[in-house]
């Protein structure tokens, strides 16, 4: 039966062509859809590695530069310590779910490894704050002043990328961003490794990150983000008791008080924007490929009435009219999946997407794919299958 099938879809080739590379396309739109998708589940079953419940992050605005000063962020810390709200105040350069990046080239001393890597730079007191827990060695705190390299907490991906087959903890690299060859490279000594870290949330891809030592009234860019791990249950009215506080102690800038729990839904709202989009997309176009198939199947069925009622005639009942219509639609679809697989295994065999695309990925999107392109030819084929099965030998006879 088998190989009768594909002998008629074969002598048929010249109409099948078009149908098949509408099918062709219909699998390729259906796939990117899928990868984007699958992609998006998947990160968002891993860990972001700090928690969002009881923290809030507190932007400070100011219409002039802030100074790094040692003084002003001791008073602010032991201010807001002093409401029975906080447990908890650190201090970084910015928060999570906050559409902000900071990245530099950084390498072992030996100038080999050179990696862009983000950072972010937090006080000691950042990592309680966010309920972090290292997998490796210990958290920076002030027995690290007087250090002959800063210390870094760093995540997995980075140290199996800087010290691969041994531990990072210990472990030396340098900044190799600067332009001036005479000036001494920033040392850093890895104090700790985390399994991850994801300050824009859960659908944000795996980076090389770093998170460097912040020291109150060292150097010159100031910490601008309060971060505070709050007692379970406060409300959200105490947003208003907090910009009290904090405007006493400085009137003249203004705060933008944010729970976690709100900039964690506003992300993640915000990233599933494009899928919502690439979705009606290509609901649109696959109903306008439905469309397309159907007409086809109809005029295919139409024009091969004389074999149909051949077939009737010489026995064949209506049942084998049906699954005849219906295992030819099917077996066209296979023969375009097939080679839009070809082209597209093509694409985490040579990791043109990187980690986007990765086999777990890809296998899932080609099912998924799959399945979307067989049910939308099984269900574009009922209806000229069924008016096939109807076709008596005497209406091929009187057929013009």
């Amino acid at each position: 039966m088998l190989r009768h099938l594909l002998k008629l879809i074969w002598k048929r080739k010249s109409r099948n062509m078009m149908l098949s590379l509408e099918i062709l396309l219909a699998f390729l739109i259906v796939f990117g859809i899928a990868a984007f998708a699958t992609r998006n589940y998947q990160l968002y079953q891993m860990p972001t590695g700090f928690a969002w419940r009881d923290q809030w992050s507190v932007s400070i605005r100011a219409a002039q530069d802030i100074p790094n000063d040692a003084a002003m962020y001791d008073t602010l810390k032991r201010s807001l310590l002093d409401l029975p709200e906080v447990e908890k105040v650190a201090f970084t350069s910015f928060g999570p779910y906050e559409m902000s990046r900071w990245t530099s080239k950084y390498s072992l001393p030996d100038g080999s490894q050179k990696l862009v890597i983000d950072g972010l730079a937090v006080t000691d007191d950042f990592f309680a704050a966010m309920q972090m827990t290292p997998a490796e060695g210990r958290w920076f705190s002030s027995a690290d002043d007087a250090a002959d390299a800063a210390p870094v907490v760093i995540n997995r991906r980075l140290a199996d990328k800087l010290f691969p087959g041994k531990s990072a903890v210990g472990q030396i690299y340098i900044s190799a961003d600067s332009k001036d060859k005479e000036k001494p490279q920033q040392r850093y000594r890895v104090s700790a490794v985390v399994e991850h870290f994801r300050p824009h949330g859960e659908y944000m891809d795996p980076r090389d990150f770093m998170l460097p030592r912040f020291i109150p009234g060292v150097g010159k860019d100031p910490a601008m983000t309060i971060m505070l791990k709050l007692k379970p249950g406060t409300p959200r009215s105490f947003e208003s008791k907090l910009n009290t506080r904090l405007k006493q102690l400085h009137s003249e800038w203004s705060y933008v008080i944010v729970p976690l729990s709100e900039g964690r839904k506003s992300m993640l709202t915000t990233q599933m924007i494009p899928l919502m989009i690439l979705s009606v997309i290509a609901a649109f176009l696959l109903v306008m490929v439905a469309f397309g198939l159907f007409g086809v199947l109809w005029q295919n069925t139409t024009q091969r009435i004389p074999e149909i009622g051949l077939r009737r005639a010489l026995g064949a009942d209506a049942g084998s009219i049906y699954r005849q219509i219906i295992a030819e639609q099917l077996l066209l679809s296979s023969g375009a999946i097939v080679v839009a697989l070809v082209l597209l295994v093509q694409l985490p065999l040579t990791g043109v997407f990187g980690d986007s695309l990765n086999w777990t990925v890809f296998l899932a999107s080609a099912a998924l794919s799959a399945g979307v392109i067989y049910l939308l030819s099984l269900l574009c084929s009922l209806y000229p299958g069924w008016r096939a099965a109807r076709l008596s030998p005497t209406q091929a006879l009187h057929y013009e």
